[in-house]
């Protein structure tokens, strides 16, 4: 086989390995389309701000099963802050995802996501519920502040939250 058969070779299997994953993340974003990530500006007292990265949204306790949210569906520079009412994701490009305190469902730290490995604990999982009741996981990688802040700031917050009769602030 002479060398410029053997590139069209490659150069086709390339291709359709494209291909393949277009077509993936088409049928992920159809499947998960029902899935709304909550907008809006933050609300109440600044808590604390922390920048790092956004790394994925999975579904709950299922971390190779990412979600494709809008304005969740990619990986991007993200500050956190966490106010007295919620969390606020802010990420360039996209409208401030502001998670009430009454859609949170935990906090905690984590290892590993789908395409990501950290050192023990590197991730800062937060879990929320969506509007059509789907409970998310949301990783991020805190690169400005200290993830453990952070796990106290949204626990406090989520007791706060649970203190109140109403569960809202």
């Amino acid at each position: 086989m002479s060398g410029e058969v053997t590139v069209l070779v490659f150069a086709g299997i390339a291709l359709a390995l494209i291909a393949l994953m277009l077509c993936g993340w088409r049928r992920r974003a159809r499947r998960d389309a029902g899935i709304a990530a909550p907008l809006g500006p933050a609300r109440g007292e600044s808590r604390g701000v922390f920048g790092g990265l956004y790394v994925a949204t999975t579904r709950h306790d299922a971390p190779l099963d990412r979600l494709a949210v809008r304005h969740l569906a990619y990986r991007s520079r993200v500050q956190v802050t966490v106010t007295a009412a919620g969390v606020a994701l802010d990420m360039p490009g996209q409208p401030t995802v502001f998670l009430d305190a009454t859609r949170i469902a935990g906090v905690g730290r984590a290892t590993w996501t789908i395409d990501r490995v950290v050192e023990p604990g590197g991730l800062v999982l937060l879990a929320w519920t969506a509007d059509d009741g789907t409970i998310c996981d949301t990783y991020l990688r805190l690169q400005d502040g200290d993830p453990d802040a952070l796990v106290a700031e949204v626990d406090r917050l989520r007791t706060d939250s649970a203190s109140t009769p109403t569960g809202a602030l």
